[in-house]
């Protein structure tokens, strides 16, 4: 719940009612989790010509050479099922039909947080010459709620028609998914769609460290033999050539930000812990509707890794919709364990480190100067 000025004892406080996510249990219905498959708006204007490639990593020029000529393969007709036609697809010329695709039938953008995945995946999006009803952009998350809300086959009726399926942030933490995925991608390809996936790992190696993923080797080598891998090096753009992310501030500091900020939400950290505990990821994003900016009281280490992937997913969409983060107590690079940060999900956790400190950032500007 959000802190009052007067249990506070800070003083006078400007009188602006903060929200509170503690306080919202939203619903989201399965129409709007498809219609919703697009780029968030953090990446809604971005293209192939506005990411800024790193001159010392020529594979980030080289993934944006491959995904242009991409979507420019994607401009032919769609055509589902086995033996129809294929048109300007990764240079298939008109009129030819093979039985099957010429290898890969998507592409996987593979390096560290912060090199520009999702940018180029948007960007991919974007780029290819289809009505916005013909292509589709997630994360995995989003991608497996859909298959919550609507039903195995009512998904894959509802993507066959698409020309392309982007997913972001492609993980595998559990053996339920493994096989999940692995059937709906295999029938999106049968139907003729093509799939773009980001990730931090390769997609052989998909699983590793989360569960025992060599009990599952047919069904993760099937979804690699789906993807040609692009692999993209570079440091985290996010802080490249930054100031470091500014220090957190007193409790008193955020509270008075959050009573001066109209739609702000306050709320004390371990209490929003809690409630995200109850709340279905796939809501995280309807979660943050309308949000200002997100003010944090009382920051202090996740308790657990349940608790820890949560606050991932969490920290995902308030990134993808620009949401600042203003926060009180720890510092976000020291809010996971270092078993966390050495174990199977630990890429998760440098990304989530990496974004809320860039959300932090843009949210220093709320504090009044002292």
């Amino acid at each position: 719940m959000p802190t009052s000025p007067a249990a506070s004892g800070f003083g006078p406080i400007a009188d602006i009612a903060p929200l509170s996510l503690c306080d919202r249990e939203p619903h989201v219905p399965a129409d709007r989790l498809v219609a919703e498959m697009v780029p968030p708006p953090r990446f809604d204007s971005v293209r192939f010509g506005t990411y800024i490639p790193d001159p010392n990593q020529p594979s980030q020029t080289e993934a944006v050479r491959v995904l242009e000529g991409f979507a420019a393969g994607l401009g032919g007709a769609h055509a589902s099922g086995a033996g129809k036609v294929r048109r300007g697809f990764l240079g298939l010329g008109k009129g030819k039909a093979p039985k099957t695709p010429p290898g890969p039938r998507g592409v996987y953008l593979d390096g560290g947080y912060g090199v520009g995945k999702t940018h180029l995946l948007a960007s991919l999006w974007h780029a290819t010459p289809a009505e916005p009803a013909l292509k589709a952009f997630g994360t995995f998350v989003e991608l497996t709620n859909l298959v919550g809300a609507l039903g195995f086959q009512k998904t894959v009726q509802t993507l066959s028609g698409h020309r392309l399926l982007c997913i972001d942030e492609f993980e595998l933490d559990d053996p339920g998914d493994t096989v999940l995925v692995s059937t709906l991608l295999g029938k999106l390809v049968d139907a003729g769609v093509a799939l773009a996936a980001t990730s931090n790992t390769l997609p052989g190696k998909l699983g590793e460290g989360r569960f025992a993923s060599a009990d599952f080797f047919r069904e993760i080598q099937g979804l690699s033999a789906h993807f040609r891998a692009l692999r993209i090096d570079g440091e985290d753009y996010r802080h490249r050539g930054l100031p470091e992310a500014p220090a957190p501030f007193t409790d008193e500091q955020v509270t008075r930000a959050a009573h001066r900020t109209p739609g702000a939400s306050l709320d004390g950290f371990p209490q929003l812990l809690d409630h995200l505990a109850r709340v279905h990821p796939s809501r995280y994003g309807a979660l943050t509707d309308d949000l200002t900016a997100v003010c944090l009281t009382d920051v202090r280490p996740i308790p657990d890794q349940s608790t820890a992937l949560r606050l991932v997913v969490l920290a995902d969409r308030l990134y993808d919709r620009e949401v600042p983060v203003l926060a009180a107590g720890l510092p976000f690079d020291r809010l996971f364990s270092e078993d966390m940060l050495n174990g199977g999900y630990r890429k998760k956790y440098f990304r989530a480190i990496s974004r809320l400190t860039a959300l932090a950032r843009d949210a220093k500007g709320l504090v009044e100067p002292s």
